[in-house]
């Protein structure tokens, strides 16, 4: 790739915009053109819109960038043509300009308000990058010239990713139970005094999105929308005490019975289309599976693969279940941002955008 393709970030002040700023700077494809948030920040410098929450120092240029109103016509007024866009909306907001933006551009979506449209990808470049070609069917219905993309929600990246080496078992029934992260609450998220000495069972919605949106990632595309997998799927859901990294216990019911060294085998040897095209985000080894009878935990093992890799552990037979394990994602990185602009060098290397 010789240019670098210019982009802008909607609801680039927010914690998810954030990530998406620190991960692209010095991206060798991504280069970041135009800043968007809402009115409150708009016309500010950057720097003077929001406190910067990265552990890396906000980058000058950056810091020095206006801020623009989110719509189509502040952001095309702001500088450049813009090849592409990156999409950390909130989920109320992200619908009506999202797809105002999908008339014209690629859009990567982090926001929840189209994931689950019938011609709308619901994409993790590992386990479904098929799945690209449903923006083919989608501009053609819609008569747009760009499209939408979306990301799953955090959560579900991570159990999906494990879930998808699996099938080849025949995936029956699945539960899981989460301990997330506060960063998944965005900032400045849950209030100290509740969550401090507890832990929250309940997620607004989360369950939900679970139990629907890993069944159209694992699903068939047939070449005019999504056939969902049949296997059964279970959430419960909380937050816990934690910066960043989601840790996740699952139960899995197979038709075969594996041994557990075949299972550690396929997680261990898994990879997608990523790895085989070696796209700038892709981490080596999608999953990484932990033999200490302690791990993974959040503080150790969130950052495997630069953020970008499933950490998988404690795998073990079960006695209702086939078996059981444990598996952390950082939910900011493979789960946010970093898993975004990992779709985004898909397309381009497809070269759908």
């Amino acid at each position: 790739m010789t240019m670098k393709r210019k982009v802008a970030i909607l609801g680039a002040t927010g914690a998810v915009g954030q990530r998406f700023i620190q991960l692209l700077q010095d991206h060798p494809w991504f280069q970041i053109e135009v800043l968007a948030a809402s009115e409150r920040s708009a016309g500010k410098k950057y720097q003077d819109a929001c406190p910067w929450l990265m552990e890396t120092e906000l980058p000058k240029e950056i810091a020095e960038m206006p801020v623009v109103n989110a719509d189509v016509e502040s952001v095309e007024q702001a500088g450049a043509a813009v090849d592409l866009v990156f999409s950390s909306l909130p989920g109320d907001l992200a619908g009506s300009v999202e797809a105002q933006f999908g008339a014209l551009y690629p859009v990567f979506s982090k926001a929840s308000a189209h994931r689950m449209d019938k011609d709308v990808p619901l994409l993790i470049p590992e386990i479904n990058p098929e799945h690209i070609e449903m923006v083919k069917m989608q501009q053609k219905l819609r008569g747009w010239k760009g499209f939408i993309t979306t990301d799953p929600n955090c959560s579900t990246i991570q159990l999906a990713i494990t879930l998808k080496p699996l099938m080849q078992f025949g995936l029956k029934q699945v539960m899981a139970s989460t301990m997330q992260a506060l960063s998944g609450a965005g900032y400045p998220g849950v209030p100290s005094l509740e969550i401090i000495d507890n832990v929250i069972p309940f997620i607004s919605g989360e369950e939900e999105k679970m139990e629907t949106e890993a069944l159209k990632i694992l699903g068939k595309y047939n070449g005019y929308t999504v056939q969902n997998a049949e296997f059964q799927l279970s959430a419960s859901c909380n937050r816990v005490n934690v910066c960043d990294g989601h840790l996740e216990s699952v139960f899995i019911k197979l038709e075969q019975d594996p041994s557990m060294e075949e299972i550690e085998e396929v997680f261990t040897k898994f990879q997608g289309a990523p790895q085989r095209l070696k796209l700038p985000s892709a981490p080596v080894n999608p999953i990484v599976v932990r033999h200490e009878k302690n791990r993974p935990q959040p503080r150790f093992d969130r950052d495997a693969g630069n953020g970008m890799s499933v950490v998988v552990g404690r795998i073990r037979k079960d006695p209702i279940m086939t078996f059981k394990y444990m598996c952390l994602g950082h939910n900011t990185l493979r789960g946010a941002a970093g898993g975004g602009i990992l779709s985004a060098e898909l397309y381009v290397s497809k070269g759908l955008a």
